[in-house]
Parts: structure tokens; C-alpha cells; sequence
């Protein structure tokens, strides 16, 4: 039986059996500051009091516009005590997206973050007759009858227990990134969410004495059920990291056991520590080499000699070590979601000690389908299914998902309910896949992102774009090629990376477009596009790119909150530089032809 049923139940028993640990860590003028589980319990039965009060109750909507901070916390747990579906949003996005989303799901009430965000709502709240009510975060705005704080509805003194929700009650609605369109509502229960928090319980070792850095947005269903309800059903605490940028400094401030991060994160951590060690003389890029292959040969379960022991003990306490240090000294564990880590970094910061678990999931499946876990994994893989959960592969190959754990639908979109429920209340994913005979699933591609070339042959490009993106010179990166005879790319350039290239390699250039149009800059990219890109067959390899300054972002609409590139944005915004690199007079290989030939040339000089 499930340890949990609701997520009311994780709330009560986190607060009764863990009064006096630390829960959530904020940095205030330099100082960590800790709100332990009774505190919070006080604020959230307050608020959830202070909501009553407004009138607010069981089948309402409440949605929210902030970013990871104990008030955030406290909201969802109080609306989840009332029966509100709880709705959160993003700041980084658009107006034009809160706007649809707090219609799409009639919210009553809207939580914001800050002052700012407040006055850019205002224009679209007097146009939607449901909702009743801002609460602001902010003390600097000023409250009316529709406008409210909260904290003054926190500190009222009335009393309102919990409700016993069932487990089909609606829990929250939680919107969809929205890479081809407006968001999806997806509708998960008390009784979605709570399965997958038994099932970490029942998969991973964590403790009361376990610590994450927060950076992860909870409005992100991976963040939200894996390291907020995960964490706080364990009696583990969240140091709330101050920004992205800070992640590092952050780290070692706050000295976290665990780790829960999309893999652009870890990219940016493997690139550092890669940087860190490259300068480091030849003898202990040599011992890091060796230390990295006898941890490989290990985790195979394969045989270490006494040599390959002592390098590796003297690696890991001159180097290892010190960038366990930099993380804060205590890391024991990373999981990745939300898209496919490289193996290589996988690998990579697991050689460093650090044990990566990835997993794999939806916000329609809550999000855990699959994953590793102490004693069941393989890297490369996402791991087997959950407890409770079942996941098979259809014969197109795609991933279907069966469980508690599978969402009760999209918010009004009858359709495209219809289009991703099997008979028999299975999910479609929308994923490619294959079950390995020792149970591990192995992520393929995504169905509506696999394309076919002019030749017939079929492309997946996620795979190549991330392998691509661990160059340091890479930001960001998109490959296209649908219906083309060729992959093209449009690589995001780290300027500043390739300005201190520059300086060494005799181009001055200040001007990003002039920089990049360099020919010695071209030929950069062009070596690094072959190097990283080497393990992919040749029909897949890019064939020409075109360099860009500007970073895909949310705020310019290419990429999701969550970090997914929206590809017809994309395509939309630099269809002229596309159209341009196959007008483009250059050497190529033929249509198919002779990149068969390179693959058939690739696999006689390995087979030998």
C-alpha cells in the first residue's frame, strides 16, 4: 500500500514527526536563514485560514506567479488543505501566457511575486469575471478590496482544518510548456502526485539529514513532485538558490547532499570543471583520464588493478576532492529530468564521486515513469519503471505509460484527450523508446521532433543537440533538416568564450557579428561541431550552421520556461539564415550517398 494518499497527508506527517528540523533556507543580506517544519505548518494553516476567510473554497482554482521561495511552499499546501487546485506559473513568462492560463482554469484568485508583476497583470484582470482576487507577495503593494496581502491573510487568527480530499480530487493543474501552441492544462489528483512521492520513498534512500539546492522550478512538475512534496515528505530541507548564476557560490554555501537539475545545468557544471582541469599540468590531466576509466570499469562491475586503485585514490583526493569542495563538499547524489543528459556528463560527474541518477517522465505522468535508483541502474539509460508503474513500447515504438501516477486529463481540450489515452487508460508519451532485457528504458527520440530527409532517412535531433551543446564554445544550439538533403545548425556562440579564444588565437574582433563572421572563428566551430558531434552516423552529422549571437530565451520566445527550444519560433525567426545555408555553394556530401559511404568507412576502421 501507498505510504501516501493526498498530498494533505504528506503535509501532516511532515510537520507532526519533523517540528523542529529546517525546511526551507533563504539568503537575507548575506545570511542563510532557516524556517523549520513547525514554522511553516503555523504559516500555511494561517494562509489556508486567511483563504477561507476570502470565501475561497473546495473546487476553486488559485494560481501563482513566483518563483521558488517558502511563500510558494505555503500557498500550494494551503490551497491543497482547502480542495483548491493549485496553478503555478512562471515569471519568466509572457503576460499574454498568465493571461491564458488564469482564463483557461477560472482561477478565483492570483498569487504574484512582486509589485511589478501585480501592474502587469492589471491590464487582463478586469477582463476576467472569475477571478476575485490579487494576493500580492509584495508589500509595496497597495491592498484594496480586490487587491490583498499575503502576509495579512497569513496572520489571521482563525482556525480552519484540513479537508480529507480524496485521491481523484484535483490536486493542481500544471500547464504544459507549450512548444507548438497555448499551454495544456494537465489535471493531476491528490492521488497522481502522491503515488509518485510513495514511490521515491519506496526507490531512493534519502533521510531527514538530506539537503537540496532549489533552483529547479517547482512550477515545473519534475521540480514540484521530485525535490518540493519528495524532500519535505522525507524531513529533508531546501536551501533556495538566490539565482542561476549564483548556483555555484550557492553550492558551497549551503553544502547540499542532493541535486535535482535539467541537463543544460549540468552541462554548464561539466564545462567549468572540464575548463578547471584543462589548465592543470599534463600529468594530472593524465591521472584524471585514468582515475575516470577505473571509476567506469567499477561501476561495470569489472576487475580494478592495485595501480589503477592508487591512481585513482591519490586522483580523487588531489582533484576530486576539491571540486567535491566547490559543490560544497557533501554531494552524494545527482538527478537529472526533463530532458536526456549526455552520457559523457553523466559519466563524467559521476567519475567525480558524485552518484547521477536520471529518470524519465511527463507532467502527464506526474512526472516519474522511470528511473535509476540505488541498486538498479545503468547510465545511458532512464532507469525502470517506478513502483506501481507500468510502461510498454507500442509497435511504432512509442512509450506508453500505465499507473497511478497518469494524469485525469487535459483541462477542456476533449481531443486531444482522445489523441494520448489508449482503451484501456493508458498515456501515449509522444516518446520513442526501447526496453532493454534487463528491464532499463532507453529514451529514442520524440515523435513529433523526428523528421526525414530528403533521402528517406530518419533524424532525431535532441540526442545530437545536446552532445553538441558540451562544447564551451555552444550556448545553445537547433538542428534542422526536414525534408532537406542535409542537416544544417544554428549554433548560439558564447561570445565571451570566443572573444578569449580570440586573444590567443590572433582575432581582436569586439563586435559579436564581425567576431563570428571571422574565418578563423568559422573554422573553430566547424572543428568543434565535427568533434562533438564524431559519435553520431553521418546522415545525422550538421553539414553547414550559421553562428548567432543571441541566446534562445523565454523572454524572446524561443525557448519554453522549462528550457525546451520552441523550434517553429525558431524556424520563424531565422527562416532567411536557413534558407541561406543550402543556397549556400558549398562542398557537400551528396543527398545520402556519401555520407553512407562515410558511415560504411566509420564502421570497417572501428570493426578493425
Amino acid at each position: 500500500m501507498a505510504k501516501f494518499q493526498t498530498l494533505v497527508d504528506v503535509y501532516h506527517d511532515a510537520v507532526k514527526t519533523f517540528p523542529d528540523s529546517p525546511l526551507f533556507g533563504t539568503k537575507r543580506a548575506g545570511v542563510w536563514e532557516w524556517m523549520t517544519y513547525l514554522e511553516f505548518g503555523k504559516q500555511t494553516d494561517g494562509f489556508r485560514a486567511g483563504l477561507a476567510e476570502l470565501g475561497l473554497k473546495r473546487g476553486d482554482r488559485i494560481a501563482i506567479i513566483a518563483n521558488n521561495r517558502p511563500e510558494w511552499a505555503i500557498a500550494a499546501y494551503a490551497c491543497f488543505g482547502l480542495g483548491i487546485a493549485f496553478v503555478p506559473m512562471y515569471e519568466a513568462q509572457l503576460p499574454k501566457d498568465w493571461e491564458f492560463i488564469v482564463k483557461d482554469c477560472e482561477a478565483k484568485a492570483l498569487i504574484v511575486a512582486t509589485d511589478a508583476i501585480a501592474g502587469k497583470c492589471r491590464p487582463f484582470v478586469e477582463s476576467l469575471p472569475a477571478l476575485e482576487y490579487i494576493i500580492s507577495l509584495d508589500s509595496a503593494t497597495k491592498a484594496d478590496e480586490k487587491v490583498k496581502s499575503f502576509k495579512t491573510l497569513a496572520a489571521t487568527t482563525a482556525k480552519v482544518p484540513t479537508i480529507t480530499p480524496e485521491t481523484k480530487d484535483i490536486a493542481c493543474f500544471i500547464y504544459t510548456s507549450g512548444t507548438t501552441g497555448n499551454p495544456k492544462g494537465v489535471i493531476l489528483s491528490h492521488g497522481n502526485i502522491a503515488s509518485n512521492v510513495s514511490a521515491i520513498h519506496e526507490c531512493f534512500p534519502f533521510t531527514s539529514m538530506d539537503r537540496s539546492l532549489s533552483f529547479l522550478p517547482w512550477a515545473h512538475s519534475f521540480g514540484q513532485t521530485c525535490e518540493l512534496h519528495g524532500l519535505l515528505s522525507m524531513g529533508a530541507s531546501l536551501a533556495i538558490a538566490e539565482s542561476v548564476d549564483k548556483i555555484l557560490d550557492n553550492l558551497a554555501e549551503a553544502k547540499p547532499t542532493v541535486l535535482f537539475s535539467v541537463p543544460r545545468i549540468f552541462n554548464k557544471l561539466y564545462g567549468a570543471v572540464q575548463k578547471q582541469i584543462s589548465t592543470k599540468p599534463g600529468f594530472i590531466q593524465s591521472m584524471v583520464k585514468s582515475a575516470l576509466a577505473t571509476r567506469h570499469k567499477q561501476r561495470m562491475g569489472q576487475d580494478v588493478s592495485l595501480g589503477e586503485g592508487l591512481v585513482l585514490a591519490l586522483t580523487d583526493k588531489v582533484v576530486f576532492s576539491k571540486v567535491r569542495a566547490r559543490f560544497g563538499g557533501n554531494l552524494k547524489y545527482a538527478f537529472s529530468g526533463g530532458a536526456a543528459i549526455s552520457t559523457d556528463v553523466a559519466e563524467f560527474i559521476d567519475g567525480l564521486g558524485i552518484t547521477v541518477y536520471e529518470g524519465y517522465g511527463l507532467t502527464e505522468t506526474s512526472p516519474i515513469t522511470t528511473a535509476n535508483w540505488p541498486g538498479n541502474r545503468k547510465i545511458g539509460s532512464v532507469g525502470k519503471q517506478i513502483p506501481g508503474v507500468k510502461v510498454t513500447i507500442s509497435p511504432e515504438h512509442e512509450i506508453v505509460v500505465h499507473g497511478p501516477n497518469v494524469m485525469l486529463g487535459y483541462h477542456n481540450r476533449k481531443e486531444e484527450n482522445d489523441a494520448v489515452f489508449t482503451p484501456d487508460g493508458g498515456f501515449r508519451t509522444g516518446d520513442m523508446g526501447k526496453i532493454d532485457k534487463d528491464g532499463f528504458l532507453f529514451i529514442t527520440g520524440r515523435i513529433k521532433e523526428q523528421y526525414k530527409l530528403e533521402n528517406g532517412k530518419y533524424v532525431v535531433p535532441t540526442p545530437l543537440e545536446e552532445q553538441l551543446k558540451l562544447s564551451p564554445y555552444v550556448l545553445n544550439v537547433m538542428v534542422y533538416g526536414d525534408n532537406k538533403p542535409f542537416n544544417v545548425a544554428l549554433v548560439v556562440a558564447n561570445v565571451d568564450a570566443v572573444k578569449k579564444w580570440g586573444a590567443d588565437n590572433g582575432v581582436s574582433e569586439s563586435d559579436p557579428e564581425k567576431l563570428l563572421a571571422n574565418p578563423k572563428v568559422q573554422k573553430l566551430f566547424k572543428t568543434e561541431l565535427e568533434h562533438y558531434g564524431e559519435k553520431f552516423k553521418g546522415f545525422e552529422g550538421v553539414k553547414d550552421f550559421a553562428l548567432i549571437p543571441e541566446d534562445f530565451t523565454p523572454e524572446n520566445g524561443m525557448l519554453t520556461p522549462s528550457l525546451k527550444v520552441k523550434r517553429r519560433k525558431v524556424v520563424e525567426v531565422y527562416q532567411s539564415v536557413i534558407d541561406a545555408l543550402y543556397t549556400k555553394k558549398r562542398e557537400r556530401p551528396a543527398d545520402g550517398e556519401k555520407a553512407d559511404k562515410a558511415d560504411k568507412k566509420k564502421a570497417e576502421a572501428s570493426a578493425e
